[in-house]
């Protein structure tokens, strides 16, 4: 391993290190945080079985095990479609993916009953619906990333219309609880609403942790991943729909969380020092921002909890600026 080589990786592990100390600092304070402050002896008391606190144990614990599932889903699903991209503005809630999962969910509110069954499976189709449409438009005299991140802008924008047109179209107390949820929210999360989504999404992060030298291979450049036997089809149909089902899962039960996606694998690569973007410290780093960022959606405006979309999307449109003034001046 040459030297170039061997710093990234020490890096990266001391990252990984930073990162999982964060998320244990963010964790043991979104479980001391709440009406009443509990102290942290509290906390490890209820963790170790000594305590039954119901508030801690089943209003703040799911909570913050779904913020940070939920935040390294988000990571991995936007480092995936970095990848795919070979652009940082290819993310799902950029390229229409999440608006798309959320219309497979508004259906769901509107035409059927509103299950949590419904409401994943309308969430899932509807966002491989739209990744189906974009990739297919992509691959259009060949495969490009960059067409496909346009292609998924205008895909946005129409998707979105057509969410509207619903809400306007659907009873009021529908349309209420549609707008409301489309802010994206972990108020209320419990274990009840955690158990498949939690499986799946270790189903799909373990299928792409298997593939992931081959993602490394192919972001090197076509010509390199095909001289080393990578499957490019058969990988970026796999890198689609492991993308897809994180955030279709994600928004199933969240509703849409937009921005985690679009920034974690950025600042990840960037703090890891990583050539392509790499998934550990995506995921590390959206898990970060998501429980941060729910953290703060608490305190805001205490006692009443915001949305965390609303505090994403604040931190997210302040990356997206800053991220678009550096790629001008590149330009």
């Amino acid at each position: 391993m040459n030297a170039f080589g061997l710093r990234a990786e020490c890096r990266t592990v001391l990252l990984v290190a930073v990162m999982v100390a964060l998320m244990l600092a963010l964790s043991l304070l979104g479980l001391c945080y709440g009406v009443s402050w509990s102290p942290p002896g509290k906390v490890f008391a209820v963790l170790s079985g000594a305590d039954h606190s119901v508030v801690i144990r089943d209003w703040r614990l799911p909570r913050v095990l779904a913020g940070l599932v939920f935040g390294a889903a988000l990571g991995v699903a936007g480092a995936i479609f970095q990848n795919l991209t070979r652009n940082p503005m290819g993310s799902p809630d950029v390229i229409g993916l999440d608006a798309g999962a959320y219309t497979g969910a508004l259906v769901a509110m509107t035409v059927l009953s509103g299950t949590s069954v419904q409401l994943a499976t309308g969430s899932v189709l509807g966002g491989l619906l739209v990744a189906a449409a974009i990739y297919l438009l992509s691959l259009r005299s060949g495969f490009s990333g960059l067409r496909l991140v346009v292609i998924g802008i205008a895909f946005n924008a129409m998707v979105t219309a057509i969410n509207s047109w619903i809400v306007l179209r659907a009873e009021l107390e529908v349309a209420i609880a549609a707008v409301g949820w489309s802010a994206g929210s972990l108020n209320g999360v419990g274990w009840s609403d955690l158990g498949i989504p939690f499986t799946v999404i270790a189903v799909l992060l373990a299928l792409m942790t298997a593939s992931s030298h081959s993602m490394h291979q192919a972001s090197l450049g076509d010509a390199i991943a095909v001289t080393t036997g990578v499957g490019l089809g058969r990988l970026r149909l796999l890198m689609v729909l492991v993308g897809v089902g994180c955030t279709a899962t994600v928004t199933a039960v969240a509703g849409p969380i937009a921005f985690i996606a679009l920034a974690a694998p950025q600042i990840g690569r960037r703090l890891a020092g990583a050539a392509g973007v790499p998934l550990l410290p995506a995921a590390l780093t959206g898990a970060v921002l998501l429980q941060g960022a729910d953290l703060v959606a608490q305190m805001l405006l205490a006692p009443v909890a915001l949305p965390v979309g609303v505090v994403s999307t604040a931190i997210g449109g302040c990356y997206l600026i800053w991220l678009l003034t550096k790629e001008v001046r590149r330009a």
